[in-house]
């Protein structure tokens, strides 16, 4: 059996979400592009928005509210921000777990310019009670308040200046019809290719004022899980090891050297992710195995290893899915050199 150990998943270096060493640097806002032409990656989405923006401007309205869905860590607040600095209006933030009552939703609406863009993180959590205030905000630009309670209540309407929503989430079925309809615009972004990883370490690393080589940039890329939050935050760490260890460069060898102290491998398996592949096929034959008892057996919460370690597994072909539980693929095997009795390959 394998030894299980306490495992940070806040301070996990391959997490998609933020964490606290994504805040602690004053730089990491600069590292966002502010304009389409500098947002690298998302060509399809990309080019679909200028069009949409530059027909909306040309008509001088507001652009119809936007939905933006895909994995965490690809560049939806960014390109939010983009979103409104293209329209030239403000930029207000939140969050759907931050607006909890209907009044936290009237202030921010009824705040809005003509034109604001209003951007909602995970929007996909916000309450019943709050999407139905939000319907007729997007449709009407009204805000229907009721004042008083029993016989005397009373509904009286606000009208609200034309502004735009722009919504996020991670999981776009979770999002009620009624909600999902009323975006005008849908878009789904998508892992990263190495190239564009690539391009996205080396326009970083010179905004943060590091000496980094393609070779090095191209290794960063290949172990970041298509993720550009991630790929950042391995520049970072690695700029650290190349000050200390290097000549303050950020080659192919400093990156080997630093991702391989911080157990994270060619293809941007973490420890964690090692840990469970090691699990499945050592002490379960491969699979099937059911989660529950996969989370007892490595000391994890089972949401832990469904949210967290399994979507990347999956899209690589290491882990299936199947009625009787989670198996592990000839893939697993031969990246971590076992054969199928569980030997080590020669």
């Amino acid at each position: 059996m394998i030894e299980t150990n306490d495992f940070d998943l806040e301070n996990r270096i391959v997490a998609p979400e933020v964490i606290k060493a994504d805040t602690t640097d004053d730089v990491d806002l600069n590292l966002r592009p502010k304009t389409l032409d500098e947002y690298i990656g998302q060509e399809k989405a990309k080019e679909n928005l200028k069009i949409y923006i530059e027909a909306a401007k040309k008509r001088g309205d507001t652009l119809d509210h936007v939905l933006l869905y895909g994995p965490p860590g690809l560049g939806k607040t960014t390109l939010s921000g983009i979103i409104a600095h293209e329209m030239g209006v403000n930029f207000r933030v939140t969050s759907g777990p931050a607006i909890e009552k209907p009044g936290d939703l009237a202030a921010l609406l009824t705040n809005l310019q003509e034109g604001d863009v209003l951007f909602i993180d995970e929007i996909h959590r916000l309450s019943r009670a709050i999407e139905e205030v939000l319907y007729p905000a997007l449709e009407d630009y009204a805000l229907d308040i009721i004042i008083g309670k029993g016989p005397s209540a009373r509904s009286i309407r606000l009208d609200l200046n034309k502004f735009t929503l722009v919504g996020a989430t991670t999981r776009a079925g979770q999002l009620t019809s009624p909600l999902r309809d009323r975006f005008g615009v849908i878009q789904r972004l998508e892992l990263y290719s190495k190239d564009e990883l690539c391009d996205i370490i080396m326009r970083s690393s010179v905004i943060l004022g590091v000496a980094c080589d393609k070779d090095g940039a191209y290794e960063l890329a290949s172990r970041s899980r298509g993720t550009p939050r991630i790929a950042n935050r391995f520049l970072k760490r690695v700029r650290d090891y190349a000050d200390v260890m290097g000549n303050g460069k950020v080659t192919k060898e400093i990156v080997k050297i630093a991702l391989d102290r911080m157990e994270v491998d060619d293809l941007g398996l973490d420890g964690l992710d090692r840990r469970l592949l090691t699990m499945m096929i050592k002490g379960y034959n491969g699979g099937p195995v059911g989660l529950e008892t996969l989370a007892s057996a490595i000391g994890e919460e089972a949401v832990t290893i469904e949210d967290v370690c399994e979507p990347y597994l999956m899209q690589l072909g290491f882990i299936s899915r199947t009625p009787r539980g989670r198996c592990a693929t000839d893939l697993a095997y031969k990246h971590l050199g076992l054969l199928k009795d569980g030997q080590t390959t020669l």
